[in-house]
C-alpha cells in the first residue's frame, strides 16, 4: 500500500477525553474515531491490526478443533426468558421491541442463543463432545463507558461453547482452551497473568481469567510471590487468621453472659474501638443486604417464608430478599463472593428504612443477637465450619445491640446466635496470607482479556437441552464457555508496547510489517524505493511505501506514531545502501539496496518467531 492511497488521519495533539495510553495512541495514530459515547469506529490501519488479533484467535481455536459459526447479534427475548436472565441480567442488557411487538435482545453474551441452536441439532451422545465459537459483535449498556475500546458499549468478542456428556470430557476441553489462550496472548505479544476468578452472572462451577497488568485496571489481582497463587479479588481466598485481643493474644473462651452496654452515638468501627478501648478484630459487624434473584431455596429460612418465589421461567428464584451479613470488624464484605454464596444476580446494601424495619436498629447498631426477620450469613472469620460442626472462632466480642445507642458485649457465635449459612465472603487484601502456602500476598491492578468457565448444566437444564446416551436414556449435557475480548486485547497490546513517540507493534499484529521511507520520492531514491516495494510485495511482505511529498521528519514521526515495526530509509547520501531500523531499537544499520529485500524478510521471520 502506498501512503498516497491510505487514509491515516493522525493527530498531533492528545485528545482531552483520552486518559490511558492506548486510547490516546489509537486516536492520534488514526486507528479509531469516536461515533458516540462508548461507540468507536475502526479506520483502515486500526482494522488491519484488529484483523490480525482476530485471525490469531481463529487459528488457535481451529487448532484445538473448535468450529466457527455465526449466530445473529439480535436474539429473541423468549430465549432469555427461558434461561431466567431476562430479569436477572439487569440494565446492561439492551432490550428492544420490533414492529410486531416481539421482544428482542442485542446480545451481551451468547449462552442462550448457542444453547438454543445446539439443542435443535444434538440428539445423541455420538455427537458429543462438540465445541463451537463465534467472533461477533456484542452490546452492553455500560453506565460509564471509558478508556476507548477498552470498555465500550459495543465491542467484539470471541466466545466459544462446548457441550459434553461427562465432567471428564469438559475438563479436557477446558484445559485445551487454557493452553490455547496462553498461546493466543503470546502470539499477540502480551504478558498475561492467569488468575482464579468468580463466575459471576455466567454461573458454573469454576473459572479462570487471563489478566494484563494495568494502572487503570478494573480488577484487583491478589498474588502470592512464594507459590505463584493468583486470583481476582472477587475470588481470592486467604489463610484463616485468628482474632486477637489488645495484647495480640488469641481470645480465650468466656462463659460471661451477653451484656447490653449503653453507648450513645457510637456507630462506626472507629467509634467502637475508642469507646471499648479495643481493636476492630473483636467486633462482629452486621450489615443488612438486599439480594436480587437468589436461586437458593429460602422456604425455611428465617424471615423468608412469605417471600414470592418465581418458578415459571428459568431457574426458580426470589426476586428480592434480605440477609443479615456478619463479618469481623476489621474486614470488608466482598459482594461478589456474597452474591455467589447466595446464588444471586446482584447484592446491595439495604436502605436505612429497610435496615430499621428488619433489624429494629439503625445502621451502626445492628447485631446478630435476636435478629429473626432475616437469615444470618456469617463469614468464616466469625464462625468456622470444622469437622462437620460449627466451632466458634471468636469468643468474646462486641456487636450491635439491636436497638439505637446500645451494643452487646460477650457475644458468642452459636451460643447467642446461629447463622443460616456460612462461607468465605471477606475481601482479601495485600498483606493477607496465602491460602496455599501461607506467604504474604501483594496486589496489582489488571484488566481482563479472556475468561474461561465450566458452566455445568446451568443453561442446558433450564432450556431443556437433552440427548440420548448409549443406553437410550435422556440426559442433559454440560457446557463450557470461553471468551476473549478482541478490542480489549488490541488496546492492551498498545498499552504494553509503546514509547513516548507512539505505538511499537509486535510484528505479529502490525497493520504493516515494514515501511519504506524515501527521503525524497524522486530520481534514484524513487527508483530504489519502487523496486524494493515491488520485491517485498511479491515476497508476501506487508509493506507500506511513504510516497508523500512531505519532509522526512514528518514521515518519520508519522511512522513512529503508527508503530510500523521495521523502517527502511532510502536516502541519497547512503546510496547504494539503505538504512534499516527496527521501531523498538535505537540503532540502525546500512545494507546494500540489492540485498535489502532478503534482509527485511530475514528480520521479519526472526521477529515473528518471538511470538510463536
Amino acid at each position: 500500500m502506498k501512503m498516497s492511497q491510505l487514509f491515516m488521519p493522525t493527530l498531533r495533539e492528545v485528545p482531552a477525553e483520552a486518559v490511558i495510553v492506548s486510547h490516546r495512541l489509537m486516536l492520534r495514530a488514526g486507528l479509531i474515531r469516536k461515533l458516540g459515547n462508548g461507540l468507536y469506529s475502526y479506520l483502515p490501519m486500526g482494522l488491519k491490526a484488529f484483523r490480525k488479533v482476530e485471525n490469531i484467535i481463529r487459528e488457535e481455536m481451529d487448532n484445538i478443533g473448535a468450529l466457527e459459526i455465526k449466530p445473529t447479534v439480535v436474539v429473541p427475548g423468549e430465549l432469555w426468558r427461558e434461561s431466567g436472565r431476562w430479569d436477572t441480567m439487569g440494565d446492561a442488557m439492551l432490550r428492544v421491541v420490533n414492529r410486531v411487538n416481539q421482544e428482542l435482545v442485542v446480545s451481551p453474551t451468547a449462552e442462550e442463543a448457542v444453547t438454543a441452536l445446539m439443542r435443535a441439532e444434538i440428539s445423541s451422545y455420538k455427537q458429543l463432545p462438540v465445541t463451537v465459537y463465534q467472533i461477533n459483535t456484542k452490546y452492553r449498556d455500560e453506565i460509564r463507558p471509558r478508556y476507548g475500546v477498552m470498555r465500550g458499549r459495543e465491542f467484539c468478542m470471541k466466545d466459544a461453547y462446548s457441550f459434553h456428556a461427562t465432567p471428564e470430557s469438559l475438563d479436557i476441553t477446558y484445559q485445551e482452551m487454557n493452553k490455547a489462550y496462553r498461546k493466543i496472548f503470546k502470539r499477540c505479544g502480551l504478558t498475561v497473568i492467569p488468575v482464579s476468578a468468580d463466575s459471576g452472572a455466567m454461573g458454573g462451577s469454576g473459572s479462570e481469567e487471563f489478566m494484563v497488568e494495568s494502572p487503570v485496571g478494573d480488577d484487583t489481582l491478589i498474588i502470592c510471590p512464594d507459590c505463584g497463587y493468583a486470583a481476582n479479588t472477587e475470588k481470592a481466598a486467604c489463610k484463616p487468621d485468628v482474632a486477637v485481643d489488645n495484647e495480640g493474644k488469641p481470645f480465650e473462651k468466656t462463659d460471661l453472659p451477653v451484656e447490653s452496654v449503653h453507648c450513645p452515638g457510637v456507630e462506626s468501627i472507629n467509634d467502637m474501638m475508642e469507646f471499648f478501648k479495643t481493636t476492630s478484630r473483636q467486633f462482629i459487624k452486621v450489615l443488612i443486604y438486599k439480594v436480587h434473584n437468589s436461586e437458593l431455596d429460602l422456604s425455611e429460612a428465617p424471615g423468608c417464608r412469605n417471600l414470592e418465589r418465581v418458578t415459571g421461567e428459568g431457574m426458580p428464584h426470589y426476586p428480592v430478599s434480605f440477609f443479615g451479613v456478619c463479618i469481623r470488624g476489621d474486614l470488608e464484605v466482598n459482594e461478589a463472593k456474597l452474591a455467589a454464596l447466595l446464588k444471586a444476580s446482584e447484592v446491595e446494601l439495604a436502605c436505612e428504612e429497610d435496615v430499621i424495619r428488619l433489624s429494629g436498629a439503625p445502621h451502626g447498631f445492628v447485631g446478630p443477637v435476636g435478629l429473626k426477620d432475616v437469615p444470618i450469613v456469617c463469614d468464616n472469620s466469625v464462625v468456622e465450619l470444622k469437622d462437620g460442626n460449627f466451632v466458634a472462632n471468636v469468643h468474646d466480642t462486641v456487636t450491635g445491640g439491636s436497638r439505637a445507642d446500645y451494643d452487646y458485649l460477650h457475644v458468642e457465635p452459636l451460643r447467642d446466635f446461629t447463622p443460616w449459612i456460612t462461607g468465605d465472603i471477606r475481601t482479601v487484601v495485600a498483606g493477607d496470607r496465602c491460602c496455599k502456602c501461607g506467604g504474604e500476598y501483594y496486589s496489582k491492578k489488571g484488566n481482563e482479556l479472556g475468561h474461561i468457565f465450566k458452566l455445568g448444566d446451568k443453561y442446558t437444564k433450564v432450556m431443556n437441552m437433552t440427548y440420548l446416551d448409549e443406553n437410550g436414556k435422556s440426559q442433559i449435557p454440560i457446557m463450557g464457555c470461553y471468551g476473549i475480548g478482541v478490542d480489549r486485547t488490541l488496546a492492551s497490546i498498545i498499552e504494553e508496547h509503546n514509547d513516548e513517540n507512539g505505538i511499537i507493534w509486535p510484528m505479529s499484529i502490525a497493520p504493516y510489517q515494514v515501511v519504506i521511507v524515501p527521503v525524497k520520492y524522486s530520481d534514484k531514491m524513487k527508483e530504489i524505493s519502487d523496486g524494493l516495494y515491488e520485491s517485498l510485495k511479491k515476497s508476501g511482505v506487508e509493506v507500506l511505501l511513504d510516497d508523500r511529498d512531505e519532509r522526512p521528519g514528518v514521515k518519520f514521526k508519522d511512522m513512529d506514531l503508527a508503530g510500523i515495526p521495521l523502517r527502511v530509509v532510502v536516502g541519497e547520501k547512503n546510496l547504494p545502501n539503505v538504512e534499516i531500523k527496527l521501531r523498538k531499537e535505537s540503532q540502525s544499520s546500512l545494507v546494500p539496496a540489492d540485498i535489502a529485500c532478503q534482509t527485511v524478510r530475514d528480520i521479519i521471520k526472526r521477529e515473528m518467531e518471538l511470538y510463536s
